[in-house]
């Protein structure tokens, strides 16, 4: 049996388009081929425009990377210091830049720098440090006297006696702890002492370090591009802007916030050390440097930062205790809801479940410091994951594309739309 003759594929257009002398083709429903059917969006834009595949220049890179998060896990107590490096050298860069614009040297423009923080820093002596080291030499000296105004306030209530002895047994160990020092009980303060001088040697290195990180900023950032593929350059640059993105957000936000909620908690404590009792004054500066390095903490850090303001108040009385509870939920409230917005915007924003999730799990990783960059980190991650969905989306969005929908709507990733709805009677 002979095969049916197909159609020539050229003859598929010239069905049911005009004829050479310009009049359309006549073609019947039997003669002409049935109509292709709408390409998919994924054809119209394939796949191989998201994140380009692996190569094994990639993989090596992606081994090493791997790698060197897995020194870095286990040598994790040792990187405090290159942390609070990494931190200085993101801030003290953005002047740098600035003064290099005027045709300075770059080392020379970093040691400018370097002068006017020292002179900053000296200032920040005489007017915090002194005042600060004043009220923590009184507060240790009158502490016993605290202790006994707090015994004698709760000594009045009506509390349950397992509540009276568990505070009674707790006064007593802050007593022991105070006079009962033993020769044995030298060598952790020793060995703690020693730890302390060997961290201070440990940051001594970090000025010498940050100059030459700062220094040679542009050529390292040359070089880490110049490593990675041409195709996957521009996702790197994505990625990258988007986390120093949130990081610098954070950061700049976190060191405002401290600042104003110390500058309040300190007029705050002075007020009512003029309208309730003395005592807020005498440890203001305290009291409000506490509240301000707090902030790094959110959520956990106010709370922690308004209990030895309330304890320091129930020596005054029940009625001071209650005015310090007051003042600390009012800052946090106009904190909460005119300042973060205002500041942090929707960069950093993370729902209180997973900010407290984050800040234990960072905690229990790398101690202080992973609580204290568990926020950032968290959200940086937040938006690479919407960036990769956008990514291998279908279909896929450019870099540039990625970027603009997270910095648009950073708390959702969206659907793709619905294609339009064909109109009715289209279909006969």
């Amino acid at each position: 049996m002979d095969e049916p003759v197909r159609p020539e594929p050229a003859a598929a257009p010239n069905a049911a388009g005009p004829s050479s002398s310009g009049e359309p083709a006549a073609t019947t429903a039997a003669d002409s081929p049935p109509a292709p059917a709408a390409a998919p969006v994924s054809a119209r834009r394939p796949l191989t425009s998201g994140i380009p595949p692996l190569t094994p220049r990639v993989l090596v890179l992606l081994i090493g990377a791997v790698l060197v998060g897995v020194a870095l896990y286990f040598g994790r107590h040792s990187l405090g210091p290159f942390v609070v490096g990494l931190v200085l050298a993101y801030v003290l860069d953005v002047p740098v830049e600035r003064i290099s614009r005027s045709g300075l040297p770059r080392w020379a423009c970093v040691l400018l720098v370097y002068a006017l923080v020292v002179v900053l820093f000296v200032l920040a002596i005489y007017v915090v440090v002194r005042p600060l080291a004043d009220e923590v030499a009184t507060f240790i000296r009158e502490f016993p006297a605290f202790t006994a105004q707090v015994t004698d306030l709760y000594a009045h209530l009506d509390l349950p006696p397992a509540v009276r002895e568990a505070i009674d047994g707790w006064l007593a160990n802050l007593g022991e702890g105070v006079s009962g020092i033993g020769p044995g009980d030298l060598l952790p303060v020793v060995t703690g002492i020693a730890g302390v001088v060997g961290s201070i040697v440990s940051y001594v290195i970090v000025p010498v370090w940050v100059f030459y990180l700062i220094k040679d900023r542009p050529a390292l950032t040359r070089a880490a591009e110049a490593s990675l593929p041409a195709e996957w350059r521009p996702d790197a640059r994505a990625a990258s802007g988007l986390s120093v993105r949130v990081f610098g957000q954070w950061l700049r936000g976190q060191v405002f916030l401290g600042f104003v909620v110390g500058i309040a908690t300190f007029v705050g404590l002075e007020i009512l050390s003029l309208t309730v009792d003395p005592v807020f004054g005498r440890f203001a500066v305290l009291l409000s440097v506490i509240a301000g390095v707090l902030e790094l903490l959110p959520i956990i850090g106010p709370i922690i930062a308004a209990i030895p303001a309330v304890i320091l108040a129930l020596t005054a009385g029940v009625d001071a205790a209650i005015a310090a509870v007051l003042l600390y939920a009012l800052i946090q409230q106009v904190e909460n809801h005119v300042l973060v917005p205002k500041i942090q915007g929707d960069a950093v924003e993370l729902h209180p479940s997973i900010v407290i999730m984050a800040l234990v799990i960072g905690g229990a990783i790398a101690g202080i410091f992973g609580a204290i960059f568990a926020v950032p980190i968290t959200a940086a991650a937040r938006d690479l994951f919407r960036y990769a969905f956008h990514r291998v989306d279908d279909p896929p969005a450019t870099p540039e594309e990625a970027v603009a929908r997270i910095r648009a709507n950073p708390r959702v990733v969206e659907p793709d739309p619905e294609p339009p709805a064909a109109p009715a009677g289209a279909a006969g």
